[in-house]
């Protein structure tokens, strides 16, 4: 048999949640482990329960949903996030896959897709609301595009991707050697070494460079 598949959802209305719940369960390969109505509140119960998935709205009090998914990245947590929202717009979807998500779901849809989506991002893919295909398609072909015009990227190491990442998600230098746990001037070379590879000059160049092409970077 199959182990279960660990849920946590956090929504502001309890209606929502409720609704969620009752979906969720109805599969008995989904289980759910944890439950909040704001994004600091699932915070604090996330890493001891370590769940999968995370079903979390956009919009909560006291930590929102991109909050609490930059906390997820930053704390390293193995969860995947699927974001529920109202809103249709292409600069919350792009920002919402900025930070890692996974799923991008309307709630006028959430109650008939969300154990589809479950599924498909627990097998390591992603999931959009069908409305919002356009935009991934979009976002992939860009990205396909980037790596294609600029082979130089394919030339720097995973640890210079990843400050790259954390350079186009706004980080300084010291933020970023303290969320990978190395020195300050480690963090620095491997900037330095950035710059040499992509042909960037200018003391801004490369955050400048981070900042065009966010939404192309692995």
């Amino acid at each position: 048999m199959n182990p279960e598949i660990r849920i946590a959802i956090a929504d502001d209305h309890p209606i929502v949640r409720q609704g969620l719940r009752d979906a969720i369960q109805f599969d008995p390969s989904f289980k759910i482990v944890a439950e909040a109505e704001d994004g600091q509140a699932l915070l604090r119960e996330l890493g001891s329960i370590d769940p999968e998935i995370a079903v979390i709205d956009i919009e909560m009090p006291k930590l929102d949903g991109f909050g609490l998914a930059r906390e997820i990245r930053r704390r390293r947590l193995a969860t995947h996030v699927i974001f529920l929202t109202m809103h249709n717009e292409e600069d919350l979807f792009h920002a919402a896959m900025d930070l890692g998500a996974r799923g991008y779901i309307l709630k006028e849809s959430a109650l008939i897709e969300i154990n589809r989506a479950l599924r498909i991002v627990a097998s390591g893919q992603f999931y959009v609301s069908s409305s919002m295909t356009g935009y991934l398609i979009q976002r992939r072909n860009r990205a396909a595009d980037f790596w294609q015009e600029t082979p130089a990227i394919e030339s720097l190491t995973p640890t210079e991707l990843r400050v790259l990442r954390l350079i186009a998600n706004g980080y300084s230098s010291k933020k970023i050697g303290s969320d990978l746990f190395i020195n300050y001037r480690t963090v620095e070379n491997h900037r330095t070494n950035i710059c040499q590879k992509l042909g960037l000059h200018g003391h801004n160049s490369l955050v400048k460079f981070a900042f065009e092409h966010k939404a192309e970077l692995p």
